[in-house]
């Protein structure tokens, strides 16, 4: 008994870390234009040339066509609804391991997305890459949680 409430524990931290990071990811997608000039304005090293080069396109975005901004916070939105639904994997994870599964499969895509569609809108290899990381952090406290909550079913569950 003592494993399965040890098991129960870790799976709802880290889920509660998965949905955590979706959260702060997502809104981070609302205060923009605010967030970049604090990222290029942020001492250390370089921005490099790119980086500079997005403050003033939100800046121009931002005055001429502000809607273009709604984009980003139906992002967010979209992050806040995810994270939502892992409150089920929380409750229960033995019923709900789909969810697992559901954010594994949406980690692993994160990659070929962020590679394809920068590319194709013109971000920098090492900005892509960043966004690929994402996927990677996600898939390894979801990867986890879905490895306990297996033996959480096979060794535990009622027959």
């Amino acid at each position: 008994m003592n494993r399965e409430l040890r098991l129960r524990r870790r799976i709802k931290s880290l889920t509660g870390l998965f949905m955590t990071g979706l959260v702060v990811s997502g809104a981070t997608a609302i205060p923009l234009p605010n967030e970049v000039n604090l990222l290029v304005n942020f001492p250390g090293p370089a921005a490099g040339e790119w980086l500079m080069r997005v403050p003033d396109a939100l800046t121009q975005t931002q005055q001429q066509y502000p809607f273009l901004f709604y984009g980003t916070d139906w992002l967010a939105f979209g992050h806040f609804v995810i994270a939502i639904g892992f409150i089920g994997a929380v409750r229960d994870p033995v019923r709900n391991r789909w969810l697992f599964d559901f954010g594994l499969i949406a980690c692993v895509l994160v990659i070929p997305y962020a590679l394809m569609f920068g590319g194709w809108r013109g971000i920098p290899f090492p900005w892509r890459l960043i966004d690929c990381s994402f996927g990677i952090l996600g898939f390894i406290p979801l990867w986890l949680c879905r490895k306990w909550t297996a033996e959480l079913e096979r060794s535990f569950s009622p027959s």
